[in-house]
This record gives structure tokens, C-alpha cells and sequence, in this order.
């Protein structure tokens, strides 16, 4: 008998570990001014945390830090994932305001499409940059800090980084090296207790690739099922690391 009141008594405090609340925790999340990191970052404050968030003009960081609604908890960064320089100092000045730094979304990303007999050097190198060496940078910036606080370290790939489209040669090279630099990272830094995952999306109502959503857009995945997806690896019992995961929409456009 004593033998399963201690056993009920530990499974009981186990699942209160499982249970923490996200509460002043601390997430940066680049490329969050618009589209599924907007989304993200909603979800985060609303679970009491303290978000950080990146895009390349401080016009369009003034929106978003003006629209998320709460000053005290939200700092907007420019920064240009593209360069570590930036990256770093978007690291430092979240450590400044925050004091720490838990959760890290590399989220930013550029899309150009185009026969690759027709895709230029530009667009090409500018994905490369951005989707691929961005999320490099990221990492390479706040991994440190990740350390210390045991964080979590996540990336937004997409289903086009297993599965290849024509007109898609530069995007999916950078996706499938998305999928291919988390995954080895994750093998990496596990040991640190930094837990590591991509998350790989289909077709989602935002504004990539200068698309405006609509409501010829509700049967795709919204900002916020991203954002509630995130919220549910952040809660997950520490012990369990889902470190890849595609999601897409349950039913195609039915036109």
C-alpha cells in the first residue's frame, strides 16, 4: 500500500512538471511582423511569455509591436537574419530587456518561384541568405543562451522541404536544407537539454510571397494553428521532443 500512495504521489508531480505554465518565459521569433509569426507571437503572449520580434523594416516592426498590444512584454527588433551582426545584437538586446532567453523561432523566410532556366542570381542568393543561412544565424546567435536557460530552438520549414515542385528549385533547396541543418542541429545540442524541432507547414493563409489573405483563404492552415501547434511543443513533458513535424491543411481547396 505504501508502495502506491508513493507511486500515485510521484505521477501526480509529474504531471504538474507537465503542466508548467509558460509564464515569463521568453521567445524571440524572427520574421514575426506579419503572417504565421505574427500568429506565433500572439499565441506566446497569451500565454503570459515575453516576445521579441524581428523583421528587416522598422515600419513594419512598429505595426506588429503596436498591434500585439502589450509594450511591457513585447520588443520589436530590424534586423536582417541574413547577417549574423544582427542577429547578435537582436540576442543582446533581448538579454538587456528581458534578463533571458528561452524559446528561439526562426521563422523568417523568402520565397522566389521560377523555371530554373529563368530564376535569376538574385533570387536565388537572396533565399539562400535568408532561409537557409538565416536560420544558421539565428541558432549561431542565441545558442549560448539557449544553454543556459535549457531552451528550445525551433525552425519553420515546410512541406517543400521533402517534397519538390517545379518552379520550386531554389525554395526547395533551401527547405530541404532547413529540415536537414535542424534535425543534425537537434542531434547536437540535445545533450545541453535544448530541445530542437521544425515544424513543416503546406499551405497557410499569410503573407508570403507578397500574397494578402482573403477569404478565399479558410480552408487553408491559419497564423494561429501555428501558434497553438508551438504552444503544445512548449508544454510537452520534457522528457518527449516531437523534432519534425508536417502539417497541413485536413481538406484541400475545393474549388
Amino acid at each position: 500500500m505504501d508502495f502506491l500512495f508513493l507511486a500515485y504521489a510521484f505521477l501526480n508531480f509529474t504531471t504538474k512538471q507537465i503542466n508548467m505554465s509558460l509564464e515569463g518565459k521568453v521567445a524571440y521569433i524572427t520574421g514575426g511582423t506579419k503572417g504565421i509569426g505574427f500568429g506565433i507571437a500572439e499565441s506566446l503572449l497569451e500565454q503570459g511569455m515575453k516576445v521579441a520580434i524581428s523583421g528587416r523594416s522598422q515600419e513594419g516592426v512598429d505595426w506588429a509591436v503596436k498591434n500585439l498590444g502589450d509594450g511591457e512584454r513585447v520588443l520589436g527588433l530590424v534586423s536582417d537574419v541574413s547577417k549574423l551582426e544582427d542577429e547578435k545584437n537582436a540576442v543582446d538586446q533581448i538579454i538587456a530587456k528581458f534578463g533571458q532567453l528561452d524559446v528561439v523561432m526562426a521563422n523568417a523566410g523568402v520565397g522566389k518561384f521560377a523555371p530554373i532556366d529563368e530564376m535569376s542570381d538574385k533570387d536565388w542568393h537572396q533565399m539562400i541568405e535568408t532561409n537557409l543561412n538565416g536560420v544558421f544565424h539565428t541558432l549561431k546567435a542565441s545558442v549560448e543562451a539557449l544553454k543556459e536557460s535549457e531552451g528550445y530552438y525551433m525552425t519553420l520549414a515546410s512541406l517543400a522541404g521533402t517534397n519538390f515542385f517545379a518552379t520550386a528549385a531554389g525554395y526547395n533547396a533551401t527547405k530541404f536544407g532547413v529540415v536537414g541543418f535542424t534535425q543534425a542541429a537537434m542531434l547536437d545540442l540535445r545533450k545541453y537539454n535544448i530541445k530542437v524541432t521544425t515544424i513543416m507547414p503546406g499551405s497557410v493563409a499569410s503573407h508570403f510571397n507578397d500574397h494578402e489573405p482573403s477569404e478565399q483563404d479558410a480552408w487553408k492552415i491559419q497564423p494561429e494553428d501555428i501558434g497553438k501547434l508551438v504552444v503544445d511543443l512548449l508544454t510537452m513533458h520534457p522528457r518527449t521532443l516531437p523534432s519534425k513535424i508536417e502539417v497541413r491543411p485536413t481538406r484541400p481547396d475545393l474549388k
